[in-house]
């Protein structure tokens, strides 16, 4: 499947927006409050805070430089301000207000005309007209003074980085960790946005790609700063439609008590419950169907105690993520019933949009820690075991039929637990029909380090029909190219399991940093394109924020995929010693004033040449070659051709050994190796040898070694790539040796022949050139 990493828009469609659009607001706050910015209009935004502290500040956020949306959406970076105004009429509730100390300030940070980094405070009320709650503001930002009373110091508004308009609640101290007497509930609405002058639009991109059939993951953990707008128009203009998978997150959709805890009965956070009724309502306008997903994870801060995961010595389970969340027990009833709870308020949120329900109860599992200590023996989970559960300290060390028997009684409660949600879900949706789906995560409940791990965390009891679609992640393995634990992970799900395939979805991602994109989006990539061969139709991509942050663009596949014909037949001549061959570089070479050069090698690899004319010696050869050239349509169909002088992996025309070519090194994850034939002075082992991808080899000629010993246990894939069934241990060297033919078509669509001249001895000229296939 194609796909590109956009990192810039080049020659890509293109528009303008108002700069100030309420689309590309963001908001910015400390935890434990909770901020989120939603548009109302085309021209209005709000925003909704929950504070819990007398020091916190929330943050209304418009930056000079979009670093949020994909490079195909992004508007265009512009810092001069100098003859722009920005108006709208403020409006607020639960603030402190416009007239009032520490009432709504402009931040501003930039650089003054030195270039020194300057940040300067500007007092709204200063601007304002109206009352500290309902006012009109305009801002001529180049004329703007900072400071308490006008006039102040003057803000130079043409190196601007970002502005924002902060918010607080009353009773506001700067610095303080002080709770407040009881939550602030805030709010504040700016309507009628308009910019006029001079920069008052920005170009940004307006791409609109074609739907390609894959679906987009979001998540509100990593977007909640976002406005929904935003993040739907990335989506669309990316070509994802229908499904797509919400991540409600661990972290920032639930209210907080007084203790800091999430509430028990599961409401959520005003601010993430009007986010996500925005998100609804966007969703169902543009033809989107949310997915919400909900799992067992709960950032740790906010996590009471009696409903958390623990070992047997008592450590709780704790996720890898700074700040870490913890894992709910399946045991703890009220953990379970806030699940359940919070399950039916997004339901709810979903039905009032318009949707049709969809649900997902993403990765529900018993935590395993590093040193394979399972997390089943909370207080809740004891009790359910009986008071004197038998003790596992590692599920990496071989357990006995006991310890087993309590892996699979602990999946059995976590069947248990996952229907309880499943059945919340189907009854605050009925009347109406919904889909609850089950999403299980590969690499943790069947790592082969933790081979007993599946009875508690893969139980029988999710079998087919419990849910009504599986989903799968496998991306820890997709991305280290650990392909023959893949293949292990499928075929136990489907034999445990035994989800149809039209009842399976797959999810294949992420890329955590940026600096592995190029690495890791290819073998992303290729996870969708390998779901779809197993019959997988339904494929997400996870998740949206780093699609945007990479520029990771899936292209349109056709309905009829354009491969290019190949028959895979060998020319049926043999090309002879009088052949041609001639092997072609492209290399761009600048000379400069002084005559030195500079050059710049274009391709990797040589492209071969061939005539194999002069290797026909009778009329009956000329017959079989004017057969051959009819059954490919001239240049139209590839063949296969030998190469008389070079189709060995042992020098040019040796006896090929398991040893001549070096095709990769182990590191006990990857199983698929492609075929090479390595140009240099030092041979199989020259780093800076030219390396020339086979992908026609003769299949029978293959022999592969590990450090050094003949092995069996691998499969030849098209375009020559050796599978083994399981990966070479780390740092084994792998070898491969071969003979194999050169994939090449007619030059010509027209193939002369005279006869007079062959029977005089002049053979024809067949010219051959080489196929780029891809890898």
């Amino acid at each position: 499947m194609a796909f590109w990493i956009a990192q810039q828009r080049k020659g890509q469609d293109t528009s303008w927006i108002q700069r100030f659009d309420p689309r590309f607001w963001t908001v910015d706050f400390p935890r434990p409050m909770m901020a989120s910015v939603v548009t109302t209009a085309p021209d209005a935004l709000r925003v909704d805070c929950e504070f819990h502290h007398a020091g916190e500040m929330a943050g209304l956020i418009w930056a000079s430089e979009d670093t949020l949306d994909h490079p195909l959406a992004a508007y265009a970076t512009d810092r001069d301000y100098r003859r722009t105004t920005l108006r709208f009429r403020w409006q607020s509730g639960g603030l402190i207000a416009l007239d009032a100390t520490n009432g709504p300030t402009l931040t501003i940070e930039g650089r003054d005309a030195s270039g020194t980094a300057r940040t300067w405070f500007v007092r709204l009320w200063n601007y304002a007209s109206g009352s500290g709650e309902d006012a009109r503001i305009e801002l001529p930002l180049g004329e703007l003074a900072s400071g308490w009373d006008l006039p102040g110091d003057p803000v130079h508004a043409a190196d601007i980085d970002r502005m924002f308009i902060s918010l607080v609640p009353p009773g506001y101290s700067e610095g303080s960790t002080a709770p407040l007497p009881a939550r602030a509930d805030g709010w504040a609405q700016l309507s009628e946005i308009a910019c006029d002058g001079e920069r008052a639009m920005l170009e940004t991109g307006d791409v609109l790609l074609p739907p390609h059939g894959i679906g987009i993951a979001t998540a509100y953990d990593d977007a909640c700063n976002q406005t929904p707008a935003r993040l739907i128009r990335n989506a669309r203009a990316l070509g994802y439609r229908g499904e797509l998978i919400h991540y409600v997150g661990m972290s920032h959709f639930f209210r907080l008590g007084s203790d800091g805890l999430a509430t028990p009965d599961g409401a959520l956070c005003t601010p993430a419950r009007a986010w996500h009724g925005n998100f609804f309502t966007l969703c169902a306008a543009s033809g989107f169907v949310p997915i919400v997903s909900l799992s067992f994870e709960l950032l740790a801060q906010h996590c009471p105690d009696s409903w958390q995961q623990r070992t047997a010595t008592g450590a709780p389970a704790r996720t890898g993520w700074e700040p870490p969340s913890a894992l709910l027990s399946p045991a703890s009833a009220p953990a379970m019933h806030w699940l359940q709870a919070v399950a039916r308020r997004f339901v709810a949120l979903a039905a009032e949009a318009g949707l049709p329900v969809r649900f997902q109860i993403g990765e529900p599992w018993w935590w395993i820690m590093p040193d394979g200590a399972p997390c089943i023996y909370d207080d809740a989970a004891v009790q359910a075991w009986g008071g004197d559960p038998v003790p596992i300290a590692s599920l990496r060390q071989p357990l006995d039929p006991a310890q087993c028997d309590l892996l699979d009684r602990a999946g059995a409660l976590l069947a248990a637990a996952t229907d309880g949600i499943a059945q919340a879900v189907r009854d605050a949706a009925s009347p109406a029909q919904c889909t609850v789906m089950l999403l299980v995560f590969a690499p943790t409940v069947l790592d082969p380090a933790t081979p007993e791990a599946h009875r508690a965390n893969l139980p029988i009891g999710w079998a087919w029909p419990a849910y009504d679609r599986l989903q799968v992640e496998d991306y820890d393995w997709l991305t280290a190219g650990a392909d023959a634990l893949r293949r292990d992970a499928w075929a136990t799900i489907d034999r445990r399991l035994a989800y149809p395939t039209e009842r399976q979805d797959y999810l294949a991602g992420f890329v955590l940093d940026s600096d592995d994109a190029a690495a890791l989006w290819p073998a992303i990539d290729r996870g969708l394109d390998q779901a779809a061969e197993r019959g997988i139709a339904r494929r997400f991509v996870w998740a949206l924020p780093q699609v945007a942050r990479d520029g990771y663009v899936r292209l349109h596949q056709p309905q009829e995929e354009q491969v290019q014909p190949f028959d895979d037949v060998l020319y049926p001549l043999a090309p002879g010693r009088d052949a041609g061959a001639s092997p072609e570089f492209s290399t761009s070479v600048a000379v400069m004033a002084s005559g030195h050069e500079r050059r710049n090698a274009l391709w990797s690899d040589a492209r071969l040449h061939f005539d194999v004319g002069p290797g026909i010696r009778s009329e009956a050869e000329l017959g079989v070659l004017l057969a051959f050239f009819r059954a490919r349509r001239g240049a139209a169909r590839g063949f296969r051709l030998s190469d008389p002088f070079d189709h060995s992996s042992h020098a040019m025309t040796g006896t090929p050994t398991p040893h001549d070519q070096r095709i990769g090194t182990g590191d006990g994850h990857t199983t698929r190796f492609r075929l090479v034939k390595r140009y240099g002075d030092s041979g199989a082992d020259d780093d800076e040898a030219q390396v020339r991808p086979i992908t026609r080899p003769r299949a029978g000629s293959v022999a592969v070694s590990v450090d050094g010993a003949t092995v069996d246990g691998w499969t030849l894939e098209p375009g020559g790539w050796v599978a083994f069934a399981a990966p070479p241990a780390t740092g084994a060297r792998v070898c491969a040796g071969f003979l194999f033919d050169v994939p090449v078509r007619f030059a010509q669509d027209r193939l002369d022949v005279n006869g007079a001249t062959f029977a005089a001895g002049e053979a024809p000229s067949v010219p051959l050139i080489e196929l780029r296939e891809a890898s």
